[in-house]
């Protein structure tokens, strides 16, 4: 199965709540936080969400 490399590049200051939230459940605390997580729809949805804070790179 494909991975995801997810990074932060942005603030979550000044955003919305659930903004805030979704950084937070994809394990994400503060900029250049990285983390590794499955391509799938759940991830996908999430990433789609705060996409203007995170940097995102499909990994082998």
């Amino acid at each position: 199965m494909a991975k995801l490399k997810i990074t932060q590049v942005r603030s979550k200051i000044g955003s919305k709540q659930n903004h805030r939230e979704t950084l937070r459940s994809l394990g994400l605390k503060r900029i250049n936080d990285t983390v590794i997580k499955d391509d799938r729809p759940e991830f996908r949805g999430m990433i789609l969400t705060v996409r203007h804070l995170v940097k995102v790179e499909e990994v082998d």
